[in-house]
């Protein structure tokens, strides 16, 4: 709510002309520091463009667009003149000067406001008239406050700091969403500043965010206006702001091409695009476009344009949340996450307060909203990232919402007609929710990019869908036989009838072959010959083991304590940790839980733990070597852990960041001392394979642990030294690199000379080439994301163990990790 202090508001001032009324209240503003005195520059400029007279007796003057940038501060000032002065070339007599400083949406209240005073004439005249400047708070602002200090002008941003962008897909809605929804909820102010370009944005705002095209490893400054608001905002941005860190980066999936499983032999036709989605269809296509939305410009009162906006966002939004509750109980929390960030670009501040300054400059409704929100999505298209440059259908689709509303136009069409392959100019994410299975084989369009959300919504509803696939798909006639290979990016024409009958042999292979991967999803993970080999989930909460379980996990291979801390504002009491500890060795029964001690350092922050900070802290104070140094931390997390384990033999326990043997000493040490207290029987203890230096002694370490488990990300990074989120090196950070894989092979061996087991809990256990590579070098456990489970069983399945040894043995000697994936190409 806008604040209306009693110092701005002047009663039973005197005005010698309209000029002389505008400096008045143009100083009010200056003298509370919510302008700039050269704002009045602007407010006078703006009277020659167009007239502020709102009508009975109010006027509102407020500055050009080119002088936004001499406000502070939102404000406003009230200037009353009871013998009125002259107003305007029809010689309106105004009472009541509300002059507007508008610098953000808040002012949008005032002008519901101002529309109910102008029906109100005793209100209007007691106002002009009143001695008492809380008559003029209440109707203004609603409440009566105490007169209130000016506050001082905002000044610079005094806290800030570096960070790198760990997100695969870039800084896209969601994550932004997050972001803005942490900061709103400190109740800081934030910025985001790119180093290349020195282009910034207010964390509150996702379309100022989103413009940035902040992408996987761009290194960027935050600067915030509090210590503690800063170390929360980049803690969650190292965290990725609830996005997947181990998903694939969008630059190393989109838009690649694939070498067809399948092709006809013999069409009318190929339309080729950019795969968005798996799956074969055969079916008629039916173009489909969206309703058009003619938006004409049509001025009129500014208040009730204001009190238009303001009811078409407010539908807009319940719109939304009905739509998130259907979304999140057909299709799961994720899919409902994208209508989520549209609820965000909905509310976008400087969207609102750009729309609500043409609307002042006299323009309508309608046409303001949807100028300024064009602009931003135009903005957006033009990004150089392909990811970023789709979230532009994201507001293009909260356009269509709240512009529906503003011109009275009902709800989107249903597609009407069979089941067929739509052909589209672009959907939006609401067109595909809408859609859906019942109506759609699958979809083509001729814009749009794989890491859209509407390529999202596609694969959760089992869609096959191609993108980008050129204009001239929007001069297919409705009708037209075809078949769509989503996995090949092709749509192909007129197919002959042997063609059809081949797709349908093909979609018979892909449907047994997935429904096969599914069924047998609860088998145990093995080779083909029958060689045993785990497959694990890496988790991090207890409420997450039941879908790990349904997904096939034969166990826990990577439980990350570390979210017990991230995702709150205190350390986690002992007993809390216990009840979750408990809980999900309870759910995996006689299934391995693997718990990893408390991994906090490097990119996992935590703010209130007052750690200092540290030039490179991946070479720092983190996982085992923190523990040590935080005792209060480390031995009521063992002790939760051992109490579990005493009434529960499935937990082991590993310890992260080991580097030298005296690391892992004297971490048991501390493990067996505080079992010896509590009376716990011997638990299974490993080690994370994380650095070269573990992997290089595990003949000294595969003596004394029971297991190994590797962390393939760090220690990729640390092999090859280049900073994963580094923003050119990230890329080369694969860990298929033959470099890698040598020291994943000293593990392997040093462990089986001691009869112990080795596991990989890295990003590279869920890739197929990597699960391949892995179990021939010996691998006989894989912890992968639990949507991963069925592939990579499905994947082992296909292959015998020696020939796997052989691909891993030729792997070793490729000079480098591009070599090593093509060995699995056909």
């Amino acid at each position: 709510m806008i604040e209306l202090p009693e110092q701005l508001i002047r009663l039973g001032a005197q005005a010698a002309s309209k000029d002389d009324a505008i400096r008045q209240v143009a100083a009010l503003l200056a003298g509370a520091g919510n302008t700039d005195p050269a704002y009045l520059q602007g407010m006078l400029a703006r009277e020659t463009q167009a007239n502020t007279y709102l009508g009975s007796g109010i006027a509102i003057p407020h500055g050009t667009p080119d002088t936004r940038h001499l406000i502070h501060r939102t404000g406003i000032a009230v200037l009353q003149l009871p013998q009125g002065v002259s107003w305007g070339e029809g010689g309106e007599q105004v009472r009541l000067v509300v002059g507007i400083a508008a610098a953000s949406d808040e002012h949008l209240d005032i002008l519901r406001r101002l529309t109910r005073v102008l029906s109100d004439d005793d209100l209007v005249e007691r106002l002009s008239t009143t001695r008492s400047p809380a008559d003029l708070q209440e109707a203004l602002t609603g409440t009566r406050p105490p007169a209130a200090a000016p506050a001082a002008a905002t000044a610079s941003l005094p806290f800030s700091a570096q960070v790198t962008l760990p997100n695969p897909l870039g800084m896209h809605a969601r994550p932004g969403t997050a972001l803005a929804g942490l900061v709103r909820k400190l109740g800081a102010r934030v910025r985001l500043t790119r180093h290349d370009s020195s282009q910034s944005a207010d964390a509150l705002r996702l379309m100022e965010i989103l413009s940035l095209g902040l992408t996987r490893g761009t290194t960027f400054t935050v600067s915030a206006d509090s210590e503690s608001a800063l170390r929360a905002v980049t803690d969650a941005i190292r965290a990725g702001l609830g996005d997947d860190l181990s998903a694939p980066q969008a630059a190393q999936t989109a838009g690649q091409g694939r070498v067809p499983e399948w092709q006809p032999t013999q069409v009318g036709a190929t339309i080729e695009g950019v795969p968005a989605a798996d799956g074969l269809v055969i079916g008629e296509t039916r173009q489909y476009a969206a309703r058009e939305l003619n938006v004409t410009d049509q001025p009129g009162d500014p208040g009730e344009a204001a009190k238009q906006l303001d009811s078409a966002l407010t539908d807009a939004r319940g719109e939304l949340d009905t739509l998130i509750s259907r979304t999140r109980a057909q299709y799961g929390e994720d899919k409902a996450a994208i209508f989520a960030a549209h609820q965000e670009l909905l509310g976008d501040e400087g969207v609102v307060q750009d729309a609500v300054n043409l609307i002042l400059d006299g323009h309508g409704a309608a046409w303001a909203y949807q100028w300024v929100t064009q602009e931003r999505i135009s903005q957006l298209q033009k990004l150089d990232d392909p990811t970023l440059a789709a979230r532009a259908a994201d507001l293009s689709d909260v356009q269509r919402r709240v512009l529906r509303r503003l011109l009275g136009v009902g709800e989107e069409r249903a597609y009407e007609g069979g089941p067929a392959i739509l052909l589209a100019a672009d959907l939006t994410p609401s067109d595909t929710a809408r859609l859906g299975p019942d109506a759609l084989l699958g979809f083509v369009t001729a814009q749009g990019g794989p890491t859209s959300h509407t390529a999202i919504i596609a694969r959760g509803l089992g869609l096959p869908a191609v993108v980008a696939a050129g204009t001239g798909l929007l001069d297919v006639p409705d009708g037209t036989p075809a078949i769509l290979d989503g996995s090949a990016g092709r749509l192909y024409l007129n197919p002959s009838e042997a063609d059809l009958q081949s797709a349908r042999d093909r979609q018979g292979v892909l449907n047994a072959e997935r429904d096969r991967a599914r069924a047998a999803r609860h088998e145990p993970g093995a080779t083909r010959d029958g060689t045993p080999v785990e497959i694990a989930a890496n988790i991090n909460r207890a409420a997450d083991a039941a879908s790990a379980l349904d997904a096939g996990a034969q166990g826990v291979g990577l439980m990350r304590t570390e979210f017990l801390f991230l995702e709150r504002d205190s350390v986690p009491s002992e007993d809390e940790q216990e009840r979750e500890y408990r809980a999900m060795a309870q759910a995996m029964g006689e299934r391995p839980l693997i718990i990893r001690t408390l991994d906090i350092g490097g990119d996992k922050e935590v703010p209130y733990l007052g750690l200092e900070r540290e030039d490179n802290s991946f070479l720092g104070l983190r996982g085992i070597r923190l523990c040590f140094e935080r005792p209060d931390l480390f031995m009521p997390q063992l002790r939760a852990i051992a109490r579990v384990a005493k009434d529960h033999p499935n937990v082991h326990v590993m310890f992260p960041m080991i580097s030298t043997l005296e690391d892992f000493r004297r971490a048991r040490a501390v493990l067996d001392g505080v079992r010896e207290e509590l009376g716990v029987a011997r638990i299974p203890l490993g080690v994370m394979i994380e650095v070269p230096s573990a992997a290089l002694l595990a003949p000294l370490l595969a003596a004394e642990v029971d297991f190994f488990s590797v962390g393939t990300n760090d220690l990729t990074q640390y092999t090859l030294a280049m900073d994963r989120l580094h923003p050119q090196l990230a890329r080369q950070t694969d860990a298929m690199h033959p470099a890698v894989l040598q020291l994943i092979k000293l593990t392997v061996d040093a462990a089986e000379a001691h009869g112990k087991w080795v596991g990989v809990c890295g990003g590279a256990a869920g890739d197929e080439v990597g699960a391949l590579i892995l179990t021939g070098l010996g691998v006989r456990e894989l912890s992968v994301s639990p949507p991963q489970i069925p592939a990579v069983k499905a994947a082992l399945r296909q292959h015998d163990l020696p020939a796997l040894r052989d691909l891993a043995a030729r792997a070793l000697t490729q000079p480098n990790a591009e070599a090593v994936r093509a060995l699995l190409r056909p």
